[in-house]
């Protein structure tokens, strides 16, 4: 190994490197173009993230005021249904909603109560839709598509209940909003019960009060008696791991991989005596390469899980089969797969854990340091990089490939 190679190797590196980050940027183009006119498909076809708002009551007396509902008592059901569009997952889910409310007639005199519902979005469907106040059916027909209004004539401190139920698909998150800013809840019991595990809950609302497991998934609770609160509950879907944003995570991670895959077979081939020319190091870079470009195309149309395994497959034997023309099976195996194996396939297997990426990569950077210090302790570094000791490339580039045969 001379200098002079050593500086080819470099630029090799640095071409490899250029054509990740244009992979890298590429996946995420087609990633983040196809996320909003794919994610408007899916509104379509199947809903937008519902926002449930509790019913509007206002009383009409001798001037108008508002009324606080009585008590609350709602039952959701959430079913997940994983879609995917182009590089992306969208976590859709069908809702069956059942609310029913109680409220009176705070005054001492009669009063017209005004009701007001709120769909939880315009861009949705409602299959089974009800809304019954007392013993009368509302239509829904009635309202201008984002909402319905009904009155009910009310006697001094008389009640009324109200109860809305229907089925209906939504994306992402459901939440249901006390009101508008600042709100008295009172009596208020939510469960929703879920077909899934993993779940979450949205930015500004209340965890749950309670969480059980259930054979299905899980059944959440909120249960307040006299809550005031800004603040929304509601269940954020469990996400599926989207294959453009990996794909683009690991190709701008992946010459990270590569300077360890070269950094060991350039101190492995000074220790067993294997000189590998930089057009060498050209094709293996290419082969590391390969992966990620097959990779980024073929998650398009195979399941994330069989597009690793191909990928890897695919680029380790660009990798062993070149090399094992070359330099011979030994070094092929044992030094040159090995090395592809953990920093390629590993390393890149380490992003399908979320939080974990970062420790794995150092975890292997340390565990590979310690092994080369070892192995090289006893190196002569000056006889390994003087020029006087060079060869013609076409000598070099011959004991390279019978040299490990040989032994």
């Amino acid at each position: 190994m001379t200098v002079r190679r050593l500086i080819g190797i470099i630029f090799i590196f640095g071409c490899v490197t250029l054509a990740w980050m244009i992979l890298g940027s590429s996946v995420d183009f087609r990633t983040e173009h196809g996320y909003e006119s794919l994610g408007r498909q899916v509104e379509t076809l199947w809903g937008t993230p519902h926002l449930q708002r509790a019913p509007r009551v206002s009383l009409i007396g001798r001037d108008e005021r508002p009324v606080a509902l009585d008590s609350s008592e709602i039952n959701v059901d959430l079913q997940l249904e994983h879609r995917r569009k182009g590089l992306l997952w969208y976590p859709t889910y069908k809702v069956n909603f059942d609310g029913r409310y109680a409220f009176r007639n705070p005054l001492s005199e009669p009063a017209t109560a005004t009701i007001t519902y709120q769909f939880p979005s315009s861009d949705a469907i409602y299959d089974g839709f009800l809304l019954r106040i007392n013993e009368t059916e509302i239509p829904p027909d009635g309202g201008n598509g984002e909402s319905i209004q009904a009155s009910v004539q009310l006697a001094p401190n008389e009640a009324t209940t109200v109860h809305v139920t229907y089925d209906s698909r939504g994306l992402e998150e459901w939440r249901y909003s006390f009101g508008e800013g600042i709100s008295t809840v009172k009596d208020f019991t939510l469960i929703v019960e879920t077909d899934f595990d993993a779940y979450d809950f949205p930015a500004r609302t209340i965890s749950a009060s309670s969480k059980e497991e259930t054979p299905q998934g899980r059944r959440l609770e909120w249960a307040f008696n006299n809550l005031v609160s800004d603040f929304d509950v509601g269940v954020r879907m469990p996400q599926k791991r989207n294959p453009g944003p990996l794909a683009s995570r690991m190709s701008f991670f992946a010459p990270v991989s590569l300077l360890f895959f070269f950094t060991v077979l350039v101190v492995l081939g000074a220790v067993l005596k294997v000189d590998l020319h930089p057009m060498h190091y050209f094709f293996l870079g290419a082969s590391f390469f390969a992966f990620h470009l097959l990779f980024a195309y073929l998650v398009d149309h195979v399941v994330l899980e069989l597009s690793f395994i191909s990928a890897a497959v695919v680029s380790m034997g660009l990798v062993v089969s070149y090399l094992w023309r070359v330099v011979g099976w030994r070094f092929a195996l044992r030094e040159a797969g090995l090395s592809q194996l953990l920093f390629l396939v590993f390393f890149s297997y380490a992003f399908f854990f979320e939080g974990y990426t970062g420790l794995v990569v150092t975890v292997g950077a340390i565990a590979t340091l310690a092994a080369l210090m070892q192995i090289t302790a006893k190196v002569d570094w000056n006889e390994v990089f003087s020029e006087k000791k060079d060869q013609p490339e076409s000598d070099a580039t011959e004991i390279s490939v019978e040299s490990p045969t040989t032994a």
